[in-house]
């Protein structure tokens, strides 16, 4: 192929088998680009550790930028497959990306944004409830998040656990935020914010969101606060009438983390199609916990060992969501099926040499 250039600055990227194509300037990352002219290429965390962007070059020269290597492994880029959050195009490119969606009509905006609820859930857990300015529609899919912009530059990202529809019941945005300490933004959160505070956001990002195209059943797999942006998703599911089977399997260490769990149990009562499977993998005996236990992935194999048929929407920590894409290929689920949102905190980020 051709790598001359489409512009002045720019290589065009063709995505197969959709032919969705753009431009990047030079420079510029590949997902970058693909936000910008609004194509909905997969991604997560848009810094090189959750993988999530992974797709194949079938034509054309790229650089990559810092990554972690569970995020690409040197055998996978031998093999042709790139990152586009942290991939520059050095010439015309073809990439194979199967999960692309047309996202062009929701546009991503700075805003601010007044706190108007925290509300512990749990020990370490802070429902932070934002409130838009009244000039702005702020319009996303279920399951999308927001980026905080904070001093220096700094941003963190965190899932709307509100479906778009409640916005106006509810005032705003609704996120979930456990608290890491020493973290620059959740200290924040659990110590010095108070409600009226202005605070900075971008958004919506994130192709994690309902398929709704399908009619497949539905497992939702979350792990601690991953739970957040599958609130949303039940909330649509109920809102436009989606009754496709669905079953939650939420997972955390302890019985608290399941911090909503009496929402959860409401919403059984309102949903006859929606299931619930809360599983705790290192229960205390001042948890009486007398359900599920273990890693809760593995508790969906116990129940489905066949998931060729099924349509997963897996978030959480990395570990979780890399076990389950791993080991649910392996029951037959097709990988255009996984959808997964890894949440990966700075302390993630760090860990791995390859992303310095």
């Amino acid at each position: 192929m051709s790598s001359s250039k489409t512009g002045v600055s720019g290589f065009r990227i063709t995505v197969q088998p959709s032919a969705r194509a753009f431009t990047a300037d030079a420079g510029e990352t590949i997902l970058a680009a693909a936000i910008r002219e609004g194509v909905g290429m997969p991604y997560g965390c848009k810094d090189g550790a959750c993988g999530s962007c992974k797709c194949k070059k079938l034509e054309g020269l790229v650089v990559h930028g810092a990554h972690q290597s569970k995020a690409l492994s040197d055998e996978e880029e031998a093999k042709g497959f790139i990152l586009s959050c942290c991939a520059v195009a050095l010439s015309d490119l073809i990439l194979e990306s199967r999960q692309v969606t047309e996202i062009g009509a929701i546009a991503i905006k700075k805003m601010p944004t007044r706190v108007s609820l925290l509300e512990k859930l749990s020990p370490d857990v802070m429902l932070l409830r934002l409130q838009l300015p009244a000039s702005e529609t702020f319009t996303y899919h279920a399951g999308q998040y927001v980026e905080f912009l904070l001093p220096g530059g700094v941003r963190r990202s965190y899932s709307m656990a509100n479906a778009p529809h409640t916005q106006a019941d509810c005032g705003g945005i609704e996120l979930h935020i456990r608290h890491l300490p020493g973290g620059q933004f959740t200290d924040q959160v659990f110590g010095t914010m108070k409600e009226k505070d202005i605070l900075r956001i971008e958004g919506p990002y994130g192709s994690f969101f309902l398929r709704e195209d399908s009619k497949k059943p539905i497992v939702l797999l979350a792990a601690g606060t991953g739970f957040a942006p599958l609130k949303a998703i039940i909330e649509h599911l109920q809102f436009k009438g989606i009754t496709r089977p669905t079953t939650l399997y939420w997972g955390g260490r302890r019985a608290h983390d399941l911090y909503l769990d009496a929402w959860v149990k409401n919403k059984l009562l309102e949903m006859p199609h929606l299931r619930y499977v809360p599983v705790i993998s290192d229960a205390q005996p001042e948890d009486g916990w007398s359900g599920r236990s273990g890693f809760v992935h593995r508790a969906v194999l116990q129940d489905l060992p066949d998931l060729s048929t099924y349509q997963i929407y897996a978030c959480g920590a990395p570990l979780m969501v890399d076990a389950a894409r791993t080991d649910f290929a392996q029951a037959g689920l097709p990988p255009d099926e996984f959808y997964a949102d890894a949440f990966t905190s700075e302390a993630d980020k760090a860990a791995d040499p390859a992303a310095a």
